[in-house]
């Protein structure tokens, strides 16, 4: 598992600290369980003990305690989607929403629906934010408006070309308010599919509906935009056939006219002008094609794609990958014991109004990232409601980055419930004990007492398990290597 070679680059510190993990006497063991969770960063540690029991009998079938485990305890996978936290679990989250994806694209009648969605219009649409002032760029063969031809990899790349004149401020509240343009573009997408249609909205709705599913991403401008595949369907959702006039060129049309009706207004405050948020004008609408024909725009690549920026966050833009504000007041500058605007009383004595728990001018960021958060805690007193300073480490966007519509798939903790109950099986029967599914009259009983221990490895453990996260997704690449070859494979994107 280890390269001899690379422990002579580990602080010494960290060296001893891995010869002490992997010399222990329940090094094997405790490998096990970070195999388990698949080489995960941070895992929650729990502390406790199972019991399972005949019910009739009350005889002890199997018992667990964690004081037999490496340390007295027993580690769990941590979950995060971020690839930045945790790239282990985030693979797993990617899997997840690419099938979620790929589900409402080609169907899976295991993932509520049928293959006949293929026959379903479909379109894969971006929607973006507007301008805020110039950046630089790479806008095709010509040379950025700096006059340079930056290089892709240019940090340069979406920093504004005049700082001083950069609208911080209305960048910030646009990220801030995203999720409302959003919500407005849904409700005004019906609409114009009706008027299209030339039917009332309620007799649109009662012969077709409109499913989707999205993903927010970060430009390198630090704006948020979304990618979303929408697809008609039928009266009775996925299950059934869009109605005649349900075309694909009626779905463009409709939402290029829905995304030019959003209008989000944000009144003036202190010295903040009153706005009018919008979509930007760079609308993409593109059809899904079911099949290979020469087009980018595949089921599967748009399944890949969305999946992939379901894991990153505003970290891809320069920004930290953590919260900065200030937990006691979480983030207003307001005291959570008066709320006292004019008295001394009313601010937090923990951050002292600024609603930070960070010094923004000490990270290692760039300017611009720096520039973008600060202007979050800076208009914060004047949109409390908005949660600016608490949601400043992602630019002001405070929505979910991967959501979907009820019918448009399955769900992602339905996905989860499927792998936890294999696992379950699997327990099972290398226990010997009883399936419930064979035999509904054999049950158990289970008692369980858990406490939370903790989370996190020592700097040994975090670089051994690095490495076993590095190994097994070495084994996935080589395995989907392996189908790749096999003849009349479909191959299924990332994951």
């Amino acid at each position: 598992m280890t390269d001899t070679a690379t422990l002579a680059g580990l602080d010494p510190a960290t060296l001893a600290d891995v010869l002490r993990v992997a010399g222990s006497a329940d090094f094997d063991r405790w490998q096990e369980q970070i195999k388990r969770t698949g080489g995960c960063s941070d895992p929650i540690r729990l502390v406790g003990q199972t019991k399972t029991l005949d019910p009739a009998t009350g005889t002890v079938l199997h018992a667990y305690s964690t004081t037999q485990e490496p340390g007295g305890m027993l580690r769990v996978a941590c979950g995060n989607r971020r690839a930045s936290r945790c790239p282990s679990c985030a693979w797993t989250y990617a899997g997840d929403t690419f099938h979620l994806i790929r589900a409402g694209l080609v169907g899976d009648p295991a993932k509520g629906t049928p293959h006949t969605i293929r026959d379903h219009p479909r379109v894969f649409a971006t929607l973006t934010a507007p301008s805020f002032g110039p950046v630089h760029n790479r806008p095709g063969t010509r040379p950025c408006r700096c006059g340079a031809r930056h290089r892709e990899d240019d940090p340069v790349l979406g920093t504004p070309l005049d700082p001083e004149s950069y609208d911080y401020a209305g960048a910030v509240l646009w990220n801030n308010h995203a999720s409302d343009l959003w919500r407005y573009f849904t409700i005004y997408l019906r609409r114009e599919i009706a008027r299209r249609a030339g039917l009332t909205q309620k007799d649109a709705h009662e012969q077709s509906r409109v499913a989707y599913g999205k993903v927010a991403e970060y430009q390198k401008r630090g704006a948020v935009h979304f990618h979303a595949v929408i697809r008609f369907d039928g009266p009775e959702g996925p299950d059934d056939l869009p109605p005649a006039w349900a075309t694909l060129d009626l779905l463009t049309d409709a939402i290029r006219a829905a995304a030019a009706r959003v209008a989000v207004d944000v009144p003036p405050a202190g010295d903040q002008p009153a706005r009018t948020l919008r979509w930007g004008t760079q609308l993409d609408v593109r059809p899904v094609k079911a099949f290979g024909d020469g087009s980018e725009i595949t089921e599967l690549a748009v399944a890949s794609y969305v999946a992939k920026y379901a894991t990153k966050a505003a970290e891809t833009t320069g920004a930290t990958d953590a919260p900065v504000h200030c937990r006691t007041c979480r983030g207003t500058g307001r005291s959570p014991r008066y709320d006292r605007a004019d008295s001394a009383l009313g601010r937090c004595t923990t951050c002292q109004g600024t609603g930070l728990g960070e010094d923004l001018a000490r990270l290692e960021i760039p300017e611009h990232a720096r520039r973008l958060m600060t202007a979050c805690v800076d208009l914060q007193p004047l949109y409390r409601e908005r949660q600016l300073a608490r949601w400043a480490h992602m630019l002001g966007f405070r929505g979910h980055f991967s959501t979907k519509s009820r019918r448009y798939s399955t769900t992602l903790g339905a996905m989860r419930q499927v792998r936890a109950d294999y696992r379950a099986a699997q327990q099972r029967e290398a226990l010997g004990l009883p399936d419930p599914d064979a035999n509904p009259e054999a049950t158990t009983l289970t008692l369980a007492h858990w406490t939370y221990a903790g989370h996190g490895h020592t700097p040994g453990e975090s670089w051994l398990a690095a490495n076993i996260h590095r190994d097994i997704q070495h084994n996935r690449e080589t395995a989907r290597e392996a189908l790749a070859d096999m003849p009349n494979h479909e191959m299924e994107g990332e994951w």
